[in-house]
């Protein structure tokens, strides 16, 4: 897990190391975020970073998302919803991988 807090001060140095690319993602992540930009409303879109978020189990995201989605007319129970989709969905991966673990047992029988 990564400590955003102390890691963060290296932001300059992957700016400066690729800095056509840090603009484009910081860029990008602006229009992404933006209000009035495409066709899910910003709430939606800041559920959907949640998921993800806790899918792939960055804290900083969870908890920045988190209060953006409410910020952006989200409940908390959307909120929690959106972590039990992504937990589901989580889950759900675990199991289907759990097939491969069955297949080899039953090619190798």
């Amino acid at each position: 897990m990564h400590s955003h807090d102390d890691e963060a001060k290296f932001m300059p140095d992957l700016k400066e190391a690729a800095p056509e690319m840090v603009s484009a993602f910081f860029g990008f992540d602006k229009v992404v975020f933006d209000k009035n930009t495409g066709n899910l409303d910003l709430a939606t879109r800041e559920l959907i970073a949640v998921g993800v978020a806790v899918t792939t189990q960055c804290s900083y995201c969870i908890e920045d998302h988190g209060k953006r989605a409410v910020k952006a007319g989200a409940s908390k129970a959307a909120v929690a919803e959106a972590v039990m989709v992504a937990a589901a969905l989580r889950a759900g991966g675990g199991i289907t991988h759990g097939w491969k673990a069955m297949k080899s047992i039953a090619e190798h029988e």
